[in-house]
């Protein structure tokens, strides 16, 4: 795991170091530049795999091609073979070589190859082309601007480092975060960097400046096949149980997150069916007795003689909060961000890789959301005629979700804030004239729309892998754990699972009981009953606790500062709207929102 940064045929090269440092965390264990006529790579390195030889920058043979990866490849044993096989010879046991090797012979064609997390880039020399990639899911991020030259980084943090680069505000972006509170590839917070979305892959000639990025992996569509549901649970049995294995390749000290809930507990069971020595595993509990899953993780670790950790949550004052936010290289609204960070930093004392359960509810239907499909909400007699008139005024804004329907009723559902004109869900209600026409709101999360097409379960579970899961779910793991050099891996979105799950009906993952209906049987054939014969329990954060205690002052402090801020805002909509959260009555998800936006944009003074 690393963290990786380019620079060529840009006015920054001699700020390479200051980049590089700004993403040191991602890879405590060494940095390095590489630099020649006109090009800089470097790399933050965390060592997991052959820490003896697996350094980076990594030079071919010839020297021709250069290579800086984050990430892990867990196929590259079976990968070397093969092009051992066709002549190549290597020097190490790095997964990283693997790829330099890889591109050498297959070129385009790598990244559907592999099986693992990651976000590489390598340099040809004599072509000068810069190739890059991204995994399916987009575990790894990668940003990169052409604003002069080509600038790529792990994150937006490195582009802070660079003099004179345009910090300009992307009022796109920055209108996916009001409605669902991260940003969604390829935006960034940045007007003049991108994100490589998931499953993309980018080419870049310096020549021309020109740019491509294609895709190299799409989202299977289900299929309509009746399998018996034994069959489905022993393939995802098998399924499991062999992105498990590829996933314990270390060479430093590995455990597991263990929640107490059934996703991250068929992690334990799979790492003890594996083999070695009995699993390292990390529970957070809290004083909050509805928000603590300690006795549940507690009989699973023992289940299988795990050597327990049982952390406990500390004290997270709104200092720390906002400390926490601040370091943020682009806001991200999802509450249990600052939770997660303070399990990483706990959880890295004792390993260096963790094995995290995420991805469950997405592949596997864990949420209600997706069994509420538009069909479901058919037009009624008088609807038209009632939003003309809540539009118009003439009926209160409140009464404006009752006249949607079908597929924009789920839009609805699905945000906070959107392209309404009236009600408590208006983007205009809170964005100043200028910065909502900047905003596009009718192009209001029109990557998650496009995914979900009709907005059946099918299309709905699918649209969530690259919105929900790999911009909220996996861009939170991703910052909190390796703001502490810690590596965390996700075996439920291996490719053995995604080979399999992804191609079945949605139907498959529902029964009398409701959703994740495979998972709950794999549960009820390997852990203790009383861990997965119970409710639902997401990692949940007391925001109207933190709200009206530890993290208030620091709340209303930036709020009062909104104008300054943010002047794009409407603040005194905002700071009524956080009134209202404060007594319970308005969104708390919103009112935390724009309590995050604000303390990040103080921090990044950003052109708005």
């Amino acid at each position: 795991m690393c963290g990786i940064l380019g620079l060529i045929a840009t006015p920054w090269q001699e700020d390479a170091r200051a980049a590089l440092d700004r993403i040191a965390s991602r890879g405590p264990d060494a940095q390095h530049l590489f630099a020649a006529q006109g090009a800089c790579l470097g790399n933050t390195r965390l060592a997991v795999i052959d820490p003896a030889g697996g350094g980076q920058p990594m030079h071919s043979a010839d020297g021709r091609y250069v290579l800086v990866h984050n990430g892990e490849i867990y196929n590259f044993r079976e990968l070397r073979a093969e092009l051992e096989a066709l002549g190549a010879t290597f020097t190490s046991r790095s997964d990283s070589e693997v790829l330099l090797q890889g591109y050498a012979h297959w070129g385009d064609a790598l990244p559907a190859r592999l099986d693992g997390m990651f976000a590489f880039a390598v340099w040809d020399t004599r072509e000068r082309v810069l190739f890059a990639a991204r995994d399916r899911l987009g575990v790894k991020p990668f940003f990169y601007s052409t604003h002069a030259g080509l600038a790529f980084a792990s994150t937006l943090s490195s582009f802070y480092a660079l003099r004179g680069f345009p910090l300009r505000l992307d009022y796109e972006a920055l209108r996916d975060y009001l409605g669902f509170q991260v940003c969604l590839a390829p935006s960034s917070f940045l007007a003049d960097v991108r994100q490589l979305p998931p499953a993309c892959r980018l080419r870049w000639r310096e020549a021309g400046n020109q740019l491509e990025v294609t895709r190299y992996w799409e989202i299977p569509s289900p299929s309509d096949r009746a399998i018996p549901r034994e069959d489905m649970v022993a393939q995802m049995d098998a399924a499991l149980r062999e992105s498990v294995r590829r996933q314990l390749v270390a060479d430093v000290p590995l455990g597991a997150f263990l929640s107490g809930g059934i996703d991250s507990g068929l992690m334990v069971h799979y790492m003890a069916q594996a083999g070695g020595p009995p699993p390292e595993t990390f529970t957070m509990a809290f004083a909050e007795a509805g928000f603590d899953e300690t006795p549940f993780a507690q009989m699973v670790a023992q289940a299988y003689g795990c050597r327990h950790h049982v952390l406990q949550a500390p004290s997270i004052d709104g200092a720390a909060f906002a400390n926490s936010i601040q370091a943020l290289d682009q806001p991200l609204a999802d509450p249990a961000y600052v939770m997660t960070s303070a399990l990483s930093a706990l959880t890295r004392k004792h390993v260096t890789v963790a094995i995290s359960g995420d991805g469950g509810d997405e592949l596997f239907a864990g949420y209600e959301r997706f069994a509420d499909e538009a069909a479901q909400h058919p037009a009624h007699l008088g609807q038209g005629a009632a939003r003309r008139l809540v539009e118009g005024g003439a009926l209160p804004g409140a009464l404006l979700r009752r006249t949607l329907h079908g597929e924009e009723l789920l839009h609805y559902r699905h945000v906070e804030l959107g392209p309404w004109s009236a009600g408590r869900k208006s983007l205009e209600r809170y964005l100043a004239p200028d910065a909502l026409a900047q905003a596009q709101p009718q192009r209001s999360l029109a990557l998650w729309r496009s995914l979900a097409g009709e907005m059946d379960t099918a299309s709905l579970m699918r649209a969530d892998l690259w919105t929900y899961l790999s911009e909220n779910c996996l861009a939170k793991a991703d910052r909190a754990s390796m703001a502490h050099g810690l590596e965390v891996r996700v075996p439920m979105l291996g490719n053995p699972v995604l080979d399999v799950v992804l191609g079945l009906p949605a139907a498959a993952h529902y029964d009398a009981s409701g959703g994740k209906a495979l998972l709950r049987l794999l549960a009820a054939r390997h852990l203790p009953e009383a861990a997965w014969k119970r409710k639902k329990h997401g990692f949940s954060v007391p925001l109207l606790e933190l709200f009206n205690g530890a993290w208030r002052e620091a709340a209303e402090a930036v709020l009062q500062r909104c104008e300054t801020i943010a002047p794009f805002l409407r603040a005194d909509a905002v700071r009524a709207q956080w009134r209202s959260a404060l007594q319970g009555r308005g969104s708390r998800r919103l009112a935390f929102t724009f309590v995050v936006l604000l303390l990040w944009l103080e921090r990044h003074q950003l052109q708005c």
